[in-house]
């Protein structure tokens, strides 16, 4: 009877600090260019853009790197990339105000949400941490993609007749002076170390 007991507590103990260190799964198919994310907060399905042809989005299981609210791609015209979640590099999970896209690939490698989604994933990721999938293979073509193909060569051509406008894409990441988990950063989520 001890040795039952004995081994309820300590399987009860492992349990709880499962449920303590639990994590949103947040998992992007390329194919169908959605995302699912099942959180303590709930079970959300978004559309999603990601790389356009002639870029890639990388496959893989991840963890996020860095979050930033606002952050600006120094690579691609100083374009905003609200609520970023870096996973790779300068790749990251980011709003975009090209709504239009989404649901096709439409960018330089970023995945890219609704703003309020994104909003919603950053809030989770921030509070949860988070764990990101990324699998399936970019949609090959059709109507859809020419579509978001050719508002972002309108788009980037006014960028270049100095219009502002709002691109989201893939941007170097600022690099934070300590390193770690998502969760040993939120101490300081506005530190930035221009």
């Amino acid at each position: 009877m001890r040795l039952k007991m004995f081994l309820m507590a300590v399987a009860a103990f492992f349990a709880s600090i499962g449920l303590a260190y639990a994590t949103a799964n947040i998992h992007i198919n390329l194919s169908t260019q959605t995302m699912h994310v099942d959180s303590s907060q709930g079970s959300y399905s978004w559309p999603v853009s990601t790389a356009r042809a002639g870029y890639s989005t990388p496959r893989g299981s991840y963890a996020p790197t860095g979050m930033e609210r606002m952050h600006y791609s120094r690579k691609y015209h100083m374009s905003p990339m609200p609520y970023s979640i870096f996973f790779r590099g300068g790749y990251a999970i980011h709003g975009t105000y090209a709504t239009g896209a989404l649901g096709s690939p439409a960018s330089h490698g970023c995945v890219r949400l609704a703003p309020g989604n994104a909003k919603r994933l950053y809030e989770i990721v921030q509070s949860e941490g988070g764990s990101i999938s990324i699998t399936g293979a970019s949609p090959a073509g059709g109507a859809r993609y020419a579509r978001a193909h050719h508002r972002n060569a309108v788009h980037y051509a006014s960028l270049r007749h100095g219009h502002h406008a709002h691109a989201m894409a893939y941007a170097p990441m600022i690099r934070r002076a300590h390193h770690g988990t998502v969760r040993s950063w939120q101490a300081e989520p506005d530190f930035m170390p221009y």
